[in-house]
């Protein structure tokens, strides 16, 4: 299971925390690059696709549907050489989006 804020008030963009038992995560990022997190299921790594959306630590965050239908956060400088990267559930990643429209 995975928790989803939004701090709107964040400095100096929105900041999303995705936090389990054992870890957290900060993304900032626009509203309208955090809506656009809707097209995931059609970012697939499959063909390779991902969506870049937020930074964390400076770095760029790649978001992309893996094979057993959750989401993977990619954390570095693309998609193909990242330094980091987190399984989510699909439903996270929903409920992102719909706390940023």
């Amino acid at each position: 299971m995975v928790d989803v804020t939004l701090d709107m008030d964040a400095d100096p963009m929105p900041l999303v925390m995705l936090q389990a038992e054992t870890w957290e995560l900060h993304v900032w990022a626009p509203l309208a690059d955090l809506s656009r997190l809707s097209e995931i299921r059609s970012a697939t790594w499959d063909d390779r696709r991902s969506l870049q959306v937020g930074t964390c630590g400076d770095l760029p965050v790649f978001w992309t549907l893996a094979e057993d239908g959750q989401a993977t956060v990619l954390i570095g400088q693309d998609d193909e050489t990242w330094n980091l990267a987190l399984m989510v559930p699909l439903t996270a990643v929903d409920e992102i989006v719909a706390l940023a429209r």
